[in-house]
């Protein structure tokens, strides 16, 4: 038989050399010989029998047999993110493949080369993401890393709280350094099962990095800072708070590597010392404005440094530093070199003392806010002069500090400028009165006086003589003070209260609020009355008819009934955004349309532990007041 043209014959056997790439095909039989047409692919579309075999058509081929290097050069050449994260959806397999995949590859490719303009946007990190407790897992960081591609790059990730079984590791992290390499900002929290070779590789692939925050990171060493210093010179903003592996080398690192730093907070690391603190001060002295150390084995040779190389700080705070001394802070003020230290924080240091407190504020000519939590060494004399001493001294706050009186708030007041000033849980202030002449204090806009049990009557009289411009008085659980201490307050108020805060002052009643709307309801936007018990109707009926910008009310557990949301709702001037009457059990259903009412204007209502409305008024509520946010 002639054959011509370029037919062959194929004897015996199966005719493919690569059964598994076209189909898999049963052998056929060696005696039978079938003639095969070139360019043509074989299809059998039914059983048949040669040589009395039966043969039949085996499933279609999956891609799923092709060499994983064969996807990966498919997948290489996806022109954009949202084609990958078509292909991330397929399988877990391909999922893996992706993340493989560093994005510089898919750029390199013809495919993307060829359409820059269409994914020109994709590295410029507008997305966040973040990740809590059981949902953060190597797996979802994956798909992040390739589903945010397409849309703006992944700019910040956090990831907070992973399960110590089948949490986050540096499988995931490594993810997302291949895929997102427009990251700027990383957070992890609590991610015990992440350690260096993570982070080396956020380090290795995203070189964009601007702020890097670690908290209790147990697996975290000076390594893995290391390689963040040598990798991301762009980085501004530092924190690392509970990471015991981390030390000195790590921060010495930092501040050689990093000159653009300007924020550092290191807080509970047992090996950070004198010798990263003062590495990390002197080496980025010139951008350096925000510094935090607490709980460190720092001592006094550290805030020698704060004090000489500190030029660019603006706001420092030094909490638990139990081995600086007396010493170490009045070196600090009197090297000269926090000049533009604005804001000044310490809590529960020994070494304040009244001597050390001096020194602060002449060497902090721009010290503006002053907070001192649990510094027991400070006595009134330590307050008054430093308040005499820092020149520009606009805010004071006190915590804690039991051995300042009533004498030295008043001495503070009398000799400074400030606007505002807060006292909180000192136990050393004692009601007395004071007969001596006192020079007014106009420029104190804000008093906040909250928990001092001892602070009544006679110490409110003083203060509305001293400070005549009060706009904000903040008295929240003095017990001791009564209607006879507070309207000589509100009396002696010229510019107007604006915001006014008596919770917890059991004993004031209604004639506070009269005196209150009759003197200041043109100018006051926020009255809280939680737990005034004595606080009736009729307050409510004066705030209704004398209030114009009131817009925030909480009277919870007080007296007021129905009578009183009634009254409140009739006030057309009236534009309350928040009402609480949280414990109010003498507020009841009959209060639905008032209510309503007042929902027109309303975005929040507490209406918790209000025994006497039902559910059902609840939910008419829900139904009605679809922008309030409503709490029951």
């Amino acid at each position: 038989m002639g054959i011509s043209g370029d037919d062959d014959f194929y004897s015996g056997g199966s005719f493919y050399t690569n059964s598994t790439d076209l189909g898999r095909l049963c052998s056929i039989s060696s005696q039978v010989d079938v003639y095969y047409p070139p360019r043509k692919r074989a299809r059998i579309t039914a059983p048949f029998v040669v040589g009395e075999t039966l043969f039949e058509q085996s499933k279609p081929a999956s891609i799923d047999v092709l060499p994983d290097e064969c996807l990966f050069e498919i997948f290489k050449r996806l022109p954009g993110g949202r084609e990958r994260s078509s292909c991330a959806c397929v399988s877990k397999h391909w999922l893996m493949l992706l993340i493989s995949i560093r994005k510089g590859e898919y750029e390199s490719s013809k495919a993307v080369k060829e359409n820059t303009d269409s994914v020109s946007d994709e590295d410029d990190g507008y997305l966040t993401r973040c990740l809590e407790g059981k949902k953060a897992t190597d797996m979802r960081l994956a798909a992040v890393a390739v589903g945010t591609s397409g849309h703006g790059g992944l700019g910040k990730l956090s990831i907070r709280g992973s399960s110590s079984s089948g949490g986050v590791t540096n499988f995931g992290l490594s993810a997302i350094a291949r895929g997102c390499p427009s990251l700027k900002a990383l957070s992890l929290w609590n991610v015990p099962r992440v350690g260096d070779e993570g982070l080396s590789e956020i380090a290795k692939e995203c070189h964009l990095l601007e702020k890097l925050d670690l908290c209790q990171c147990p697996s975290f060493s000076n390594n893995g800072l290391i390689a963040i210093a040598e990798n991301c010179p762009n980085l501004t903003s530092l924190s690392i708070e509970s990471c015991p592996k981390i030390g000195n080398e790590g921060l010495q690192a930092i501040g050689k590597l990093c000159p653009k730093l300007q924020s550092v907070s290191i807080k509970d690391c047992i090996l950070v010392g004198d010798h990263g603190v003062s590495s990390l001060l002197s080496s980025t002295s010139s951008l350096l404005s925000k510094v935090k150390f607490q709980g460190l084995n720092i001592t006094d040779f550290s805030l020698a440094v704060i004090g000489h190389y500190g030029k660019s700080v603006t706001n420092l705070m030094l909490s638990g530093l139990q081995n600086v001394s007396e010493k170490g802070f009045w070196v600090m003020g009197n090297a000269q070199g926090l000049q533009k230290l604005v804001s000044l924080t310490i809590t529960s240091c020994r070494g304040v003392t009244d001597v050390s407190l001096e020194a602060m504020g002449k060497g902090c000519a721009n010290l503006r806010q002053m907070c001192l939590r649990r510094c027991c060494f400070i006595s009134d004399d330590g307050l008054v002069a430093f308040a005499k001493s820092a020149g520009s001294l606009e805010s004071l706050q006190l915590e804690e500090c039991n051995r300042i009186t009533q004498s030295g708030t008043i001495g503070v007041l009398s000799n400074c400028s400030l606007k505002s000033l807060t006292v909180v849980k000192c136990m050393g202030i004692k009601d007395i009165s004071s007969e001596v002449p006192l020079s007014c204090c106009n420029s104190l806009k804000s008093l906040s006086v909250r928990n001092c049990p001892g602070f009544g009557t006679a110490g409110l009289a003083v203060v509305g003589r001293l400070c005549p411009q009060l706009q904000h008085v903040d008295l929240s659980g003095l017990c001791g003070i009564t209607d006879a201490g507070l309207l000589p307050l509100l009396e002696s108020c010229e510019a107007g209260l604006v915001k006014v805060n008596l919770s917890g002052c059991l004993n004031i009643t209604d004639k506070v609020v009269l005196a209150l709307t009759r003197l200041h309801g043109g100018t006051l936007e926020l009255l809280n009355l939680d737990g005034c018990r004595r606080i009736t109707d009729a307050s409510l009926m004066a705030i209704a008819e004398s209030c114009v910008f009131l817009s925030d009310l909480d009277v919870s557990r007080s007296a007021v009934t129905d009578s009183g949301v009634a009254a409140l709702s009739r006030a057309e001037q009236l534009n309350l955004q928040v009402l609480s009457f949280s414990g109010c059990s003498r507020v009841s259903n009959k209060s639905l349309p008032s209510l309503k009412k007042l929902g027109k204007t309303l975005l929040g209502l507490n209406l918790q532990h209000c025994n006497s409305i039902s559910s059902r008024t609840v939910e008419l509520l829900f139904e009605t007041l679809w922008k309030c946010d409503i709490l029951f």
